[in-house]
């Protein structure tokens, strides 16, 4: 087995710990993803064979640097180079703050969270089918659920290979989830409605076109036009999908439970407000409501909200 190691720079400030921690909910490993001893790690689906990638921080959150070591069999630079883009990708490390850290100043309390959370990236999916699976599966349910069975999915259909530190998982590809039955799906508690979802799902990205993994043209009301055809993918999974899969800067899940509690508990007193009076309050971050969503959800799961 090969084992390579390259380096990759961030933009400033980064704050890797924080990064990876939210990518897996704080929780050391959440489905593909874990965070242990200051080690991010991931197993990567290349197409052609799998990649541990297992990144640390070398630098500050000031000046970063990342070390990522990649193991697979008979790795070639092109793997190396499409592993490194691909984990520089899902950690967000391109991601500029600087707009939105300027148009924070001017709120008084989100420009307290992100002092807080300050060098926080937001993650993404691989895929946007992985977006669109993960989201379909954490519908209207607690977190928690959301975690055993996202796990229980990736552990089933998903590849996985052997190294030195044990086994890991890539997310399942389309094909898997597709040949899976529904009463399959069912045996790993997804509802009857939800375990249909996923399959319309796997087979959207595999019916020839290539149209799901080819949304980056579209602005982000004809990706949401897109996506919402497909059965059981609403505007809160859309707006997901252009979070975590696109990486747009002004998506807004309004109709998330958890993110219009953290709102109201910081800036209306416990308050309950509607999907539209959150869209409507929302509107003080734009452009930039993407990380303003991430920075809230770390502040709730944090205890400041």
């Amino acid at each position: 087995m090969d084992r390579i190691t390259t380096t990759a720079t961030p933009v400033a400030p980064f704050d890797f710990d924080l990064t990876a921690g939210y990518h897996t909910y704080f929780r050391g490993r959440y489905g593909t993803d874990s965070l242990d001893g200051g080690v991010y790690r991931r197993l990567l689906d290349l197409g052609d064979k799998l990649a541990l990638v297992s990144v640390k921080s070398t630098g500050s959150i000031a000046s970063p640097e990342l070390s990522i070591e990649v193991q697979g069999d008979n790795l070639s630079p092109h793997d190396v180079v499409g592993a490194s883009k691909q984990v520089m990708w899902v950690l967000g490390g391109e991601q500029d703050l600087a707009p939105f850290y300027a148009q924070a100043e001017s709120d008084p309390v989100l420009a307290n969270v992100v002092n807080n959370f300050y060098g926080l990236h937001l993650p993404h999916t691989t895929t946007v089918f992985e977006a669109l699976v993960l989201a379909i599966l954490g519908q209207q349910i607690a977190t928690t659920v959301a975690r055993i069975i996202r796990t229980l999915l990736i552990e089933t259909y998903g590849l996985s290979q052997t190294f030195d530190d044990g086994l890991h998982f890539a997310f399942p590809r389309p094909q898997s989830l597709h040949a899976a039955s529904v009463e399959d799906l069912r045996q790993l508690k997804l509802s009857q409605r939800k375990a249909e979802y996923v399959k319309g799902v796997a087979a959207a990205a595999l019916d020839g076109s290539g149209w799901l993994e080819d949304l980056q043209g579209l602005d982000d009301a004809e990706v949401v036009s897109q996506v919402t055809e497909l059965r059981g993918v609403g505007h809160w999974t859309a707006q997901w999908v252009l979070v975590r899969a696109l990486g747009r800067l002004d998506a807004f899940p309004s109709g998330d439970l958890a993110l219009q509690r953290a709102i109201s508990n910081l800036y209306f007193n416990g308050a309950k407000l509607s999907a539209a009076q959150i869209e409507e309050f929302s509107q003080r971050w734009s452009p930039f409501r993407t990380y303003a969503t991430a920075y809230l959800f770390t502040a709730l799961r944090a205890g400041m909200a």
